[in-house]
């Protein structure tokens, strides 16, 4: 193994010794920052940046992970203060005062709806049910694991079944 190698590798494993040992203090810190059950989805992410990235020397590993940390939780808070100003201009173009939508269109979300449904229920009950938590209820993936009884991977595995079956009925929806 080149000695390149080895360094990030040591560096790697290092830093995630440092996220082991200190992953209560990291969880408070995200807690006390407003994560809420999102902290665990927020550990996970920062465990996987340690993992993919690049084995520089750090000289205080502890803050480093602190400050990636308190990234973490600011991108988190942007892409949710994102999605709520999507949410609400998408309300506000299509929905306006006075603006009901008509019998056809009524008609069509809910077949398409019932389509979806039955879609999403053919992925298998687990599927179906990790999905409705995640997007519906809003539970965090390490909850719904916790709830089922595996792993945090296999969460991700049934939203990565349920996402591309609904991608396929979108391009459905969009060649009618």
């Amino acid at each position: 193994m080149p000695l390149d190698a080895m360094e990030n590798t040591r560096q790697s494993s290092g830093l995630q010794g440092v996220l082991i040992n200190e992953r209560p203090r990291l969880m408070r810190f995200l807690l006390a920052r407003g994560a809420g059950e999102e902290a665990e989805d927020l550990l996970q992410e920062l465990w996987q940046r340690v993992s993919a990235s690049p084995g520089q020397p750090i000289a205080d590993p502890l803050s480093y992970l602190f400050r990636a940390a308190e990234n973490l939780m600011r991108d988190h808070r942007r892409s949710q203060l994102s999605r709520q100003r999507r949410q609400f201009d998408w309300h506000e173009i299509t929905m306006r005062e006075g603006d009901e939508p008509g019998g056809e269109r009524v008609l069509i979300a809910r077949e398409r709806l019932r389509e979806v449904e039955r879609k999403i229920e053919e992925l298998g009950p687990r599927v179906a049910h990790v999905f409705r938590s995640y997007r519906l209820e809003g539970q965090s993936q390490a909850r719904i694991a916790s709830e089922l009884g595996i792993s945090l991977s296999s969460v991700e595995k049934d939203l990565q079944k349920a996402y591309r079956c609904l991608a396929t009925i979108k391009a459905t929806f969009d060649a009618d």
